[in-house]
């Protein structure tokens, strides 16, 4: 039986910042007995994201699987999120662990602590959450009564940095693997928790993950380096386990509609709002982009579940807002139909729809109409993500500046009075140029928009982010700019900007220096040397790095001199280097379903369009002959859309 921290915890909460974070019983949340399983053993998870509560409640991927494994009677799952430096202070003086919020039991007496990294920046929380769990750092000093500590999320498809520290990774979609998983746990829960022919029980269960091929476990397989400090070769050392591991990919989304009984925060998070994933992948080939390579391929979800995922979820919730989600939300097959139909539905409702950034060429005033119909008509956001059109066929995003001059004007012309854009600084072959012609799009965008709407209160933001080269993209053989290079653009872009009289105060300037950019590179593209980096940043007191204020880029440069010493590489050998074709990546045995050939390919390509000695467009391949990406014949998978031609009926007002 596992006791709740709460009795002790509770006395010193009014001591801290935002408590209530930190009390549980959310609307739709649940509760289960330490020993739920209506016969045989219980498996019991904790789930966390790795940032504070405001951000990790609204996740939608924990709130899935919480749903997904507490629907099972056998398994009995809980959350948990990275707490602040004022708990975390009361909680080591008064001997208070690491607690799950739902029942506030201790995180080390679960059977397995699955954490969901959307990004690197993480790391440093979940060893915070490791050692206030009194969980062993290193997952080599776990025994059978630690949980498994299994990682998953986009950037689980390079886990190697944090290697030392997790005993599996899971590629993917999670919703069916983590039940797999926890078959296997309840198995072997069920024959005693037998050691078989490994040196102990907990062993013998991380064997068990890994031969089924979809669970990814470090100490399984050997990294030897070459005198250059490269990869030499990563090998398993077992012979049951699989040279590759593959990704899990779910492909009927309609036979998923999570979730179904959405999480209502009690403090304020980043979004209020409710969420519907409306298709899952996307095949625009941007070439910077991660999360359109690693979610292939397309898988739509249709018309009418989303009209009955919405309405369960404004019945259960309370939301006044539906956010519309996918990684281009505006090129579902039927965007048009579920807009129209959920704006009927919902007219004089109170209930808002929202769209996040939408692509410039999937943008019609009609969509845009409908969804701001029933609410408030907020700004547009759009991504053009390179300033020049030359940087924009570099990274194939193939829209013109014409394309984007011809989308505010509509939007400016029906009413609207802001448009934000979204670009990024650093890509390869960038030069000053393509950077300062961002200033000069914005104020065209100014001058289009006074001229349409006859108005002056017209309004532009510029949001800038640094590049990051990430695995799995054709881009992963970059090198990435070095912070100096990328803060002295975009420093002059904002000079180019104000020095404007006529269009400067219109024009809204946000970016990020370039040091927190230039760590997550160091992270996302690492091997296993980085994760003494990691620790070494954690022990200095490195937590929440993906918040500035909390951010330090000495304190992590200082641990990468130290921990890196005598090893041959160093922080600039891991960012600001350009591959080869050869160099073994750190990620090359994790398999993504993309051919390693088709990547190198598209890299080169971009490099022909970058000198001008090629002109080469890789369209969406959801309207074209196939790319031989790899993706559907290696995971047996296929590009699911409609259209379905079916409609939101009957279309009463609920």
């Amino acid at each position: 039986m596992s006791a709740s921290v709460f009795p002790v915890l509770e006395a010193h909460l009014p001591s801290v910042s935002k408590p209530i974070q930190y009390v549980g019983g959310e609307l739709n949340s649940t509760v289960k007995e330490w020993d739920c399983a209506p016969e045989g053993p219980t498996v019991r998870w904790t789930l966390m994201y790795p940032d504070a509560y405001e951000v990790g409640l609204p996740n939608q991927g924990v709130q899935i699987l919480y749903e997904v494994l507490n629907e099972r009677p056998w398994i009995l799952a809980e959350r948990t999120y990275a707490v602040w430096p004022d708990l975390e202070a009361v909680m080591r003086e008064h001997d208070i662990p690491q607690f799950t919020v739902d029942a506030h039991r201790p995180i080390g007496d679960f059977d397995l602590l699955g954490l969901s990294f959307s990004t690197e920046l993480g790391y440093t929380n979940m060893l915070n959450a490791l050692d206030l769990g009194r969980i062993p750092l290193h997952a080599v000093d776990r025994t059978e009564d630690h949980p498994v500590v299994i990682a998953g999320g986009h950037a689980a498809f390079n886990p190697e940095p944090i290697a030392d520290f997790i005993d599996a990774a899971v590629l993917g979609d999670g919703e069916e693997i983590v039940l797999a998983i926890s078959e296997v746990v309840r198995d072997w829960k069920r024959q005693g928790r037998p050691a078989g022919e490994m040196a102990s029980p907990r062993l013998e269960l991380l064997r068990r993950l890994a031969v089924t091929g979809n669970v990814y476990v470090p100490r399984f397989y050997d990294v030897a380096y070459g005198e250059d400090g490269a990869i030499a070769s990563v090998v398993p050392n077992r012979a049951d386990v699989p040279e590759r591991v593959r990704k899990h990919t779910l492909m009927d989304l309609d036979a998923w509609p999570y979730p179904a009984k959405p999480l209502v925060p009690l403090a304020e998070t980043v979004h209020e709002r409710f969420s519907v994933e409306i298709f899952r992948g996307c095949t625009r080939g941007c070439r910077f982009c991660q999360a359109g390579m690693i979610t292939r391929p397309v898988r739509e979800r249709s018309i009418q579940t989303v009209g009955a995922m919405v309405e369960n979820g404004i019945r259960k919730t309370g939301f006044e807002e539906v956010g519309l989600l996918s990684l281009s939300s505006a090129d579902h097959t039927e965007i048009g139909e579920i807009a129209t139909d959920l704006a009927d539905r919902y007219e004089d409702q109170n209930v808002s729809l929202s769209l996040p950034s939408t692509r410039v060429d999937a943008f019609n005033i009609t969509l845009a109409n409908e969804f701001s119909r029933n609410g408030r008509r907020s700004g547009l956001t759009f991504a053009p993500e390179g300033g020049s059109e030359r940087m924009r066929k570099v990274i194939n995003k193939m829209v013109t500046e014409d394309d984007l001059i011809r989308t505010v004007a509509a939007a400016y012309s029906h009413g609207w009075r802001q448009v934000k854009l979204y670009f990024m600084c650093g890509l390869p072959t960038e030069t000053d140029e393509d950077v300062l012609q961002i200033a000069e799009l914005a104020k065209r965008v100014i001058a289009t928009g006074r001229e349409v709407s006859g108005r002056n209160d017209i309004r532009c933001t510029v949001s800038i982010g640094g590049f990051v080269p990430k695995p799995h993209t054709p881009f992963q053989w970059a090198a990435q700019l070095d912070h100096e290079t990328t803060d002295e653009r975009l420093r002059k872009l904002r000079e180019e900007v104000r020095a404007d009289k006529r269009y400067g105060r219109a024009i809204g300037f946000r970016y990020h220096d370039g040091k927190p950019g230039a760590v997550e590179g160091l992270l996302s593209r690492g091997d296993r040397r980085v994760g003494r980096v990691i620790e070494a940043v954690w022990r200095d007191g490195g937590r929440f790095d993906g918040w500035s204020e909390h951010f330090s880029y000495d304190r992590w440069m200082a641990a990468a001199d130290e921990a890196l010493a005598g090893t041959g590489v160093d922080v600039a050998w891991y960012t600001t280097r350009e591959r080869g074709y050869d160099e073994v990546l750190p990620w090359d045995h994790l398999d993504s379903g993309l051919d390693k050939d088709w990547l190198w390919a598209d890299w080169e390509d971009a490099l022909a369009v970058a000198d001008g000695s090629a002109d080469v467009e890789v369209e969406d391949c959801r309207w074209t002959p196939c790319y031989d990406c790899g993706v559907c014949p290696e995971m047996g998978t296929e590009i699911q859309i409609g259209p379905t031609g079916q409609r939101l009926l009957p279309l009463s007002v609920v």
